[in-house]
C-alpha cells in the first residue's frame, strides 16, 4: 500500500467546494419553498431539514461502519489528499490490489467519503442556521445558546470523525462518534419542537416515566454503540439464550468494558479474549430489558390520556420499541444482516428524536396543570 499521511489539509479547499455544492441543493430547495414565509417560519423550516438531514445522517454513518468503510480513505479529510476518489484513483487500486479484502477499496472509499461529504452539507446547514439565529437572536423562542451549541457540537463530531481515522478505529472514539450524532438529533430536535411551539400535558406517571426514559435510551445507545464497534453482535449464538445458556459462564466484564483499549486488544496488550466479547454483548441485552419495560410503561400511561395526541405518540412509541427488539433478535439470529443493522439505528435514532419532542411539549405545560385534566394543543407531536 503506498504510504499516505494520516492528516493531509491539502484538499480542503475542495471538499469545502464539494460540501458546500451539496448543502446549496436542500438550501435552496428549502429558500423556494419558504419564499412567502416570514422569517421564523423560514428559520424553523431550516432547522427542520436539518433535523430530517442528520436523521439521514446518522443511519449512513451506521451503513459506513456496517460496511467496514470507515477506514476506506486512510487518512483525513480527504482520500489519499485528494477531494474525491476519482482522484485517488491510483491510491486505492493499489492499495485493493495488494488486499482484496482489505479495509481499502473502491466502493468502500466511495462510502467512507460520501459520509464526509454529507457531514460537511449538514455542518453548512448548522452553520447557515446558527447565523440567522444569532441575528434574530431577541426573536427566538430559546436562548441563543441551542444554535451555537449545535454549531460547536458538529465541529466536535467532525473531530471524532477525524481521530476514527487517525486511531485506527479506537473503539472509545468511534463510540462516541455515534453517540455524538444522536446527541446531534437530539440538539435539533429541541429547537424544531420549540420553534413549533406546541404543548401536551401529560399525567404524573407518563411525566416521571419520561424524565427516566431519555437517559436510560443514553445508557442503552452507548452499550449498543460499545457491542458494534468491538464487533460483539454475535458474540452471543441464539434468542433469547446466549449460546445456550440464560447467563453466559465465564464472562470477562473487567476486559469487555476496559476503555481504553485498541479494537480487538485487552488493556493489557494481547488479543481481547471471547468471553469479554460476550460480556459485552450480554450486558446490552440485559439492559435492554430495563428500557424496553421503561418505554412500554410511558406508552401505556400515555395510551391511558384523553388527548389524542398523547394517544397517537403512545403508538409510534410501542412500534419503535417493537421495531427494536425485532430488530435486535434479528441481528442475532439471522447473523448480523446489514438491513436489520441499519434499522436498529435508525429505530434508536427515531426513539431519541420522539422522547426528546415529547419532553419539550411536556416541559411547555407547568406540573401543576399536567396533575389536571390531560390536555393538548390540537395539532400532532412531529415525529420521524
Amino acid at each position: 500500500m503506498n504510504a499516505v499521511a494520516v492528516v493531509d489539509y491539502s484538499p480542503a479547499l475542495g471538499l469545502l467546494a464539494l460540501a458546500s455544492g451539496l448543502a446549496l441543493l436542500p438550501l435552496g430547495w428549502w429558500a423556494w419553498r419558504q419564499r412567502a414565509s416570514g422569517p421564523s417560519a423560514r428559520r424553523a423550516a431550516l432547522t427542520v431539514l436539518t433535523l430530517f438531514l442528520t436523521f439521514d445522517l446518522v443511519v449512513f454513518g451506521a451503513f459506513t461502519r456496517l460496511t467496514d468503510s470507515g477506514l476506506g480513505c486512510p487518512d483525513w479529510p480527504g482520500c489519499y489528499g485528494e477531494a474525491h476518489p476519482f482522484a485517488a484513483n491510483e491510491q486505492i487500486a493499489a492499495a485493493e490490489a495488494a488486499q482484496p479484502t482489505g479495509p481499502v477499496t473502491r466502493h468502500k472509499a466511495w462510502i467512507e467519503m460520501v459520509h464526509r461529504y454529507l457531514a460537511m452539507a449538514v455542518g453548512a446547514l448548522i452553520l447557515v442556521a446558527a447565523a440567522m439565529s444569532l441575528r434574530a437572536r431577541r426573536e427566538l423562542p430559546f436562548s441563543i445558546g441551542w444554535p451555537l451549541a449545535t454549531l460547536a457540537w458538529v465541529i466536535v463530531q467532525g473531530m471524532f470523525g477525524r481521530f476514527t481515522v487517525t486511531l485506527k478505529l479506537y473503539p472509545a472514539i468511534v463510540t462516541l462518534h455515534l453517540l455524538g450524532g444522536l446527541i446531534l438529533l437530539a440538539l435539533l430536535a429541541f429547537q424544531a419542537e420549540r420553534y413549533r411551539g406546541r404543548s401536551l400535558a401529560l399525567g404524573p406517571a407518563s411525566r416521571a416515566l419520561l424524565a427516566i426514559a431519555l437517559p436510560l435510551l443514553l445508557v442503552q445507545v452507548l452499550l449498543g454503540a460499545w457491542v458494534s464497534t468491538n464487533y460483539a453482535v454475535l458474540a452471543c449464538r441464539g434468542f433469547p439464550q446466549c449460546n445456550g445458556q440464560w447467563w453466559p459462564e465465564g464472562m470477562d466484564a473487567e476486559q469487555g468494558f476496559t476503555i481504553l483499549r485498541h479494537l480487538g486488544r485487552a488493556g493489557e496488550g494481547g488479543f481481547l479474549p471471547a468471553q469479554a466479547l460476550v460480556a459485552i454483548h450480554w450486558a446490552h441485552r440485559v439492559f435492554a430489558l430495563v428500557l424496553v419495560a421503561v418505554l412500554l410503561a410511558l406508552a401505556t400511561a400515555l395510551r391511558r390520556q384523553s388527548a389524542g395526541v398523547a394517544r397517537a405518540v403512545a403508538q409510534a412509541l410501542f412500534g419503535l420499541t417493537v421495531l427494536q427488539v425485532a430488530t435486535g433478535a434479528a441481528n442475532v439470529v439471522l447473523h448480523w444482516p446489514l438491513v436489520a443493522a441499519l434499522m436498529h439505528t435508525a429505530g434508536a435514532a427515531a426513539l431519541t428524536w420522539l422522547l426528546v419532542a415529547l419532553q419539550v411539549r411536556a416541559l411547555a405545560v407547568p406540573a401543576a396543570a399536567s396533575a389536571g385534566a390531560p390536555s393538548a394543543t390540537p395539532h400532532g407531536l412531529t415525529s420521524p
